[in-house]
């Protein structure tokens, strides 16, 4: 089962009520003071920090999976000890100093969906979730964004070596199968999800930039041409 389907099991009836799109955007930010950009993100980031929690506590009062051998692809993902940020706050970190679209992170949401349909063993824990969150935020921004910051910036932003989060983009590339392609579809279906879960408190709508940027054969072509983009 995908996290979509944990997550949004919601009346279809449900519609974003008082639409104010500024509060999902980047530009909007722009118009505050500095004071308040220092501390305000876009409020997609804090749904999508609630939502990865949630699945986060469900598979933290899982039984222990037993060992075995094919547990071992996911150890990469995994620190010596579990960070003490939350995820909002690392979400935000990675918003403040990435400067990637927001798009990215509804991007980066659908790759994780994907990844944890893929590979059914892999359960996404305190222990792991800050390193997945990097590492499909990079891989998103390299493949959505005409610019994009190089791995040792990431890195920086995330705590890590540059050693580390290369081995985590190329983990997370192989895990996927390298299918970064996500029809304007498929990226507006995600964005219904999330726009349902904030309408009960208030209800906005996201902005959707891939569906103005992308074409399914650009899209295509940039998969099978992403290898070369990794440091």
């Amino acid at each position: 089962m995908s996290i979509i389907d944990l997550l949004f099991a919601v009346p279809e009836d449900i519609s974003p009520c008082c639409i104010r799109s500024d509060l999902y955007s980047a530009e909007a930010l722009a118009e505050l003071p500095v004071s308040s950009q220092r501390t305000k993100c876009p409020a997609v980031i804090r749904v999508l920090a609630s939502l990865v929690e949630r699945v986060v506590l469900r598979n933290e009062r899982l039984p222990s999976l037993s060992a075995q051998a094919d547990l071992k692809k996911f150890s990469v993902f995994s620190g010596s000890r579990v960070p003490t940020v939350t995820i909002e706050q690392y979400l935000e970190r990675i918003f403040r100093y990435a400067n990637c679209s927001t798009s990215c992170f509804v991007v980066a949401y659908a790759y994780i969906d994907r990844l944890v349909q893929l590979q059914p063993a892999l359960r996404i824990t305190f222990a792991n979730v800050h390193r997945i969150l990097i590492a499909s935020i990079l891989v998103s921004a390299k493949f959505l964004d005409d610019t994009h910051y190089h791995n040792a910036y990431y890195a920086q932003i995330g705590g890590i070596s540059t050693q580390e989060m290369n081995k985590l983009e190329w983990s997370f590339l192989l895990l996927l199968g390298f299918r970064l392609h996500l029809t304007v579809s498929a990226f507006g279906s995600y964005c219904s999800h999330l726009e349902r879960e904030v309408s009960f408190g208030g209800g906005y709508q996201i902005e959707r930039v891939l569906q103005t940027i992308c074409t399914l054969d650009e899209k295509a072509q940039k998969s099978q041409d992403y290898s070369t983009l990794v440091v």
